[in-house]
C-alpha cells in the first residue's frame, strides 16, 4: 500500500511540473512578438506564413515592424531552451 501511495504522489507530481512547462510556453505564444500585446485581446490576431512557420500578432498593422527584422521578433517566438 505505501509503494502504491508513493508512486501515485510521484506520478502527481510529475504531471504537476509538466503542466507548469507547458504553461510557460503557452504565455509566450499568447503574446504579440512586435507590440508585446495579448492576442486576442482587441481582436483576433493577425497570422500569416513566414518562411515555413505561422507566426501570430496581435493585428496586421504590426507586419510592418515585423518585416523590418523579423530575426528580432522571430526570437521572442521561439521555444526556450
Amino acid at each position: 500500500m505505501k509503494t502504491l501511495l508513493t508512486t501515485l504522489a510521484i506520478a502527481l507530481l510529475t504531471i504537476g511540473a509538466v503542466n507548469a512547462e507547458d504553461k510557460k510556453t503557452d504565455k509566450k505564444a499568447e503574446v504579440c512578438p512586435v507590440s508585446g500585446e495579448k492576442l486576442g485581446e482587441h481582436g483576433t490576431p493577425y497570422v500569416f506564413m513566414h518562411e515555413g512557420k505561422d507566426v501570430k500578432l496581435c493585428c496586421k498593422a504590426c507586419l510592418k515592424d515585423f518585416k523590418k527584422d523579423p530575426d528580432k521578433y522571430l526570437k521572442k517566438t521561439a521555444p526556450a531552451k
